[in-house]
């Protein structure tokens, strides 16, 4: 049996999954954090702590360094929210261009006025919210990952080209993008020739204010900007100088900050959303599913996947007996354990090991049921984080 808690409102059908591995609620000591949006602090990792799911894919809310330093994997769920945020692109690009929202707070502002009086000041007033069409236009996708690819298949269908930036692109999302993606070498040229421009970046060092006044001189005149990532990667007083300068035309940003609301009162080149990216039923139900589906796995079998901090781990079941070991990532770690495993004449059914960085995991399937005194021997070796068993009854 393991336990839980539970930060923010998690989708029910993500708990039923916990509860069906018969997993219980503990808020004192509990083995796994199940979260969205709560911050966590060093506090929050209390002794039994093995894992923490994000329902989400950003996990700046979660000090996941000090959770590697103990031993405690951090989940996130890429791709659950892809096609909610993907389609509130498509509908910020459609803000920023069709005169959408104007429109709407001129028509209501008819209020009073009969049939014939409306069709004449719509008549008179509807040039003014004439805006363009998507087709034929450029989008610049910055960060090719779940979400980005999505995007790039469904501007695609629309008619758009695209240009694509990712240094780091994966080898199963580059298989998810259309053939006809240009691939940018640089995120200059990127700008220079987009009409519109979508961000798909985590928060991280290298990303922090990637939007800023030298790279707003690289953008094509009248380009609009679409943020729905994370606030801190644009730059906002950068932003609103360059509305001024009529570098870009329209910022579209899930992040209000005081300077953009008061922008957004007095100009009409600010689309502000309350953090709505991720908001739908659907996208809330994705994630908590896979969050709790990772964290039953690895709990269950030390299975890990779409890990921030630990490397993807996996082996089938040989025996009833497993040993998860969890390791600073040393020279001769493998060599030490198994011997103290031969030592207590246990054979090896089965194994696997995989390290990332500075952290090392081992999965052991063995043919006998280990002893307290074998594990307390491993747990004794320089440089082992954890020990646990997952055994099948």
């Amino acid at each position: 049996m393991f336990t839980y808690k539970i930060f923010n409102n998690i989708a029910k059908d993500g708990l039923n999954i916990l509860n069906e591995n018969d997993f219980h609620i503990n808020e004192i000591d509990p083995d796994s954090l199940i979260l969205r949006s709560q911050n966590l602090s060093s506090d929050d990792f209390n002794d039994s702590l093995k894992c923490i799911g994000r329902a989400g894919a950003g996990t700046n809310n979660i000090p996941v360094e000090e959770a590697t330093n103990k031993g405690i994997v951090v989940f996130n769920t890429p791709g659950a929210n892809a096609n909610a945020v993907k389609e509130l692109v498509v509908c910020g690009m459609l803000l920023s261009s069709r005169g959408i929202i104007q429109g709407n707070i001129f028509s209501k502002s008819l209020s009073g006025q009969d049939s014939s009086e409306l069709n004449k000041s719509m008549e008179a007033q509807k040039k003014n919210f004439k805006g363009n069409e998507l087709k034929g236009k450029t989008l610049g996708i910055i960060g090719l990952g779940a979400i980005g690819s999505l995007l790039a298949q469904t501007a695609e269908v629309m008619g758009m080209k695209i240009i694509g930036y990712d240094p780091y692109i994966s080898i199963d999302a580059a298989w998810r993008l259309p053939k006809n993606v240009e691939k940018a070498d640089s995120i200059d040229h990127l700008l220079n020739n987009s009409d519109y421009v979508s961000i798909h970046v985590p928060l991280v060092d290298d990303t922090k204010d990637l939007i800023n006044k030298e790279s707003l001189k690289k953008f094509k005149k009248g380009a609009k900007l679409v943020n729905l990532s994370r606030g801190g990667i644009v730059n906002n007083k950068d932003i609103i100088e360059a509305l001024d300068l009529k570098v870009i035309d329209k910022f579209v940003t899930d992040f209000p900050t005081p300077e953009l609301v008061t922008r957004a009162n007095n100009f009409q080149d600010v689309i502000l959303l309350p953090h709505l990216g991720a908001s739908t039923k659907e996208a809330e139900v994705n994630c908590a599913v896979m969050a709790a589906e990772q964290i039953s796995n690895f709990l269950n079998d030390g299975i890990i996947i779409n890990s921030v901090n630990f490397p993807s781990i996996k082996l089938g079941r040989k025996t009833q007996y497993r040993m998860v070991i969890i390791n600073k990532n040393e020279p001769g770690m493998i060599g030490k354990i198994t011997d103290e495993i031969g030592y207590k004449n246990i054979n090896i059914a089965d194994m696997t090991h995989k390290s990332r960085e500075a952290i090392g995991i081992n999965l052991i399937d063995l043919e006998d049921e280990p002893t307290q005194e074998l594990i307390k021997n491993i747990e004794n070796i320089d440089h082992v984080i954890s020990v646990r068993l997952c055994n099948k009854i």
